[in-house]
């Protein structure tokens, strides 16, 4: 790893450079800096990778957050405007992993049926109760014990929406996910889910205290291509709220998402 010191010495060179040599500068320096990027990656993976927390952990932290939200009104906006991307068919059904506190589960009434997916059954009544009688019957809960969604019918879904779940799993959990639920989604579907980026100050801190697990837009984006998916869109909405819209390969979908608006990357 890159010394203090040598970091130092680079800084005094840079000062010192002229313009004849700042380019040859320039590219030993960002050499040097991506090396040591790669050396932060691989030591921060190892120090901080946590396994999958128990259910009794998530069914505190729900709890916590019934009474202190994480996503504030204008982040909620934020996602809901871009969920609303994907609901102008219903042709097929959504899938919402993870749900927790339900604040995102009635924003895909416009879809056919709304599936959701979680390891706490306890959490459909308090769903169910955000909704009136009349949409009930569009509800379809099912709960799984790590990722399997098996129950749930195959090619059945055009879109898969998670928030605050994904950056709780390990790199190996979330290649499991995105490999079982490729088969409810039909050739073209698109996922939209939150991820932790850990060259971000924010997402490496809720990593290193063992709330978030370890990961990195580049690690991610990996994951989903090796799983056999399209990336479409990395970005964020603001700090700890980061982002990845992907699709599975077809034309089956309807929807063709098209993002217009600029987003930090």
């Amino acid at each position: 790893m890159l010394s203090v010191e040598e970091i130092k010495l680079i800084i005094e060179k840079l000062e010192k450079a002229n313009s004849k040599d700042l380019t040859k500068m320039v590219e030993g320096t960002l050499a040097t800096f991506k090396e040591l990027a790669h050396t932060l990656d691989i030591y921060n993976e190892g120090h901080i990778k946590k396994f999958d927390k128990p259910v009794s952990w998530f069914q505190m932290d729900v709890e916590r957050k019934r009474k202190d939200p994480v996503v504030d009104p204008v982040l909620f906006k934020q996602i809901q405007q871009k969920i609303f991307n994907f609901a102008k068919s219903n042709a097929y059904n959504s899938l919402e992993i993870g749900p927790g506190t339900g604040m995102f589960s009635k924003e895909f009434r416009a879809w056919r049926l709304n599936y959701y997916l979680d390891i706490m059954p306890e959490l459909e009544p308090k769903i169910r109760r955000r909704f009136p009688p009349q949409h009930q019957k569009y509800l379809k809960f099912f709960t799984t014990r790590r990722t399997d969604c098996s129950n749930i019918p195959q090619g059945s879904c055009n879109f898969v929406f998670s928030w605050d779940t994904f950056p709780f799993f390990s790199q190996d959990h979330i290649r499991e996910y995105l490999n079982d639920i490729k088969r409810v989604m039909i050739k073209g579907a698109y996922g939209f889910i939150q991820y932790s980026d850990c060259h971000y100050d924010y997402d490496l801190e809720q990593a290193k205290r063992g709330y978030w697990n370890f990961n990195t837009k580049t690690k991610m984006k990996k994951i989903l291509v090796d799983s056999g998916y399209k990336v479409v869109e990395m970005a964020q909405f603001r700090s700890g709220a980061n982002y990845v819209i992907f699709k599975k390969p077809g034309n089956l979908n309807p929807v063709v998402y098209k993002h217009s608006e600029l987003t930090l990357d």
